[in-house]
């Protein structure tokens, strides 16, 4: 008997060029198992190797087993998920807060189901591609200003002064650049022209403001922080675990848990994730000697980057990108720092415009590791 004839879609036969090209950029792709010392990881406090956290994390599988088992609507709920987003909202001085799987798909979900046709977003342009992809989803119609260029936010937001309903979309520390976004800026031309905000705290959390709380609370006053309409913020970067919180009121959260399809149709988090999630606020919340020493040695890491005839742009966070003439040029300085023992990856485009290494400094990061790893840049 003959075996059936496999039809090929034109999708595979489309694959071969479709590597070529990428093999001729050098842009392929693979997965790495961490290795030597982490300078590109979003590990900003050092928790996810906290023997407390650690602890934590394995009294949840303890108390609730290994998984969900289903959506939160359906089974997957249990109350150490509640608990966690008053704890969390408390943190952050906002009424409630809905948690998910992770950053990404509470930006999309969120903003997917606020957002419609009807709506007009102002989005900056390095956002993140979660953000973008949420605009995209839901339907509305997408307006980008240039990279935190306030003037040219208002000038559009002038333009459109007649769509009954607009949002400005942004990140509060900027993952690729390091710097942050003038939040109390962002608000004043909300409330002027009639939009909701949503800002992106993903890489602010746990670094900035009382006691970790974020870029929003270190440069709103209390007052003003319940006028920010929607703040996301995930666990699996300084908190050191996996998921995400969107922080808002409490009719909003109950609108996301209707509506936003990426919470209502994904099966739940580990409930040990929540418990764990518990320990990681109250670490962080306390680690007020880590977050002084990050920014100090990203710091002197800036000033080094300078000196060395290289810039790092506007970063004034953790985050601090080499700016590099060219690609080839930051995969060799990427292979450098390894050859020494540095983890600290090549960034190039379409990720971000110019390519770079872009360092992240965390609580872990020893000063003679630091100067070690200046002594490589500058080619000691």
């Amino acid at each position: 008997m003959r075996e059936p004839k496999i039809i090929q879609p034109p999708f595979y036969g489309e694959l071969p060029a479709f590597f070529d090209r990428l093999e001729a950029t050098n842009r392929i792709r693979s997965l790495e198992p961490p290795t030597g010392i982490d300078l590109c990881s979003n590990d900003y406090l050092g928790l996810s190797e906290h023997p407390v956290l650690l602890d934590s994390l394995k009294e949840g599988i303890e108390i609730y087993g290994a998984g969900s088992t289903a959506s939160r609507l359906v089974r997957g709920h249990r109350e150490v998920f509640e608990h966690l987003e008053r704890e969390f909202s408390s943190w952050l001085r906002v009424p409630a807060s809905l948690f998910f799987s992770n950053g990404y798909s509470a930006n999309l979900g969120t903003l997917s189901c606020i957002c419609d046709p009807s709506y007009v977003v102002f989005a900056d342009r390095k956002n993140h591609a979660s953000l973008m992809d949420g605009i995209r989803l839901s339907g509305a119609k997408k307006v980008y200003f240039r990279h935190l260029d306030l003037l040219h936010l208002e000038e559009l937001l002038e333009k459109h002064s007649g769509s009954r309903n607009k949002i400005i979309v942004s990140e509060t520390v900027f993952s690729m650049d390091g710097d942050v976004a003038p939040i109390s800026d962002l608000l004043r031309l909300k409330e002027k022209h009639g939009a909701l905000l949503y800002l992106d705290e993903a890489h602010a959390i746990g670094v900035f403001g009382p006691e970790g709380s974020g870029c929003a609370l270190d440069q709103l006053s209390e007052a003003e922080i319940g006028k920010v309409d929607f703040r996301m913020s995930t666990f699996g970067k300084a908190l050191g675990l996996e998921g995400a919180m969107v922080s808002c009121s409490e009719e909003a959260r109950r609108y996301l848990l209707h509506c936003a399809r990426t919470f209502v149709f994904s099966t739940g988090s580990l409930p040990a994730i929540a418990h764990a999630g518990l320990a990681a606020i109250r670490l962080a919340r306390s680690m007020e000697e880590e977050r002084r020493r990050i920014l100090e040695f990203a710091g002197i890491l800036r000033e080094a980057i300078g000196s060395a005839g290289y810039s790092f742009g506007d970063s004034v966070t953790q985050i601090v990108p080499i700016l590099l003439s060219d690609e080839s040029h930051s995969l060799e300085l990427a292979e450098r720092f390894l050859r020494f023992g540095f983890q600290a990856k090549a960034i190039r485009p379409p990720t971000v415009d110019v390519s770079r290494i872009r360092v992240s400094v965390n609580a872990k990061l020893r000063k003679a590791d630091l100067d070690l790893f200046i002594g490589i840049l500058k080619g000691r």
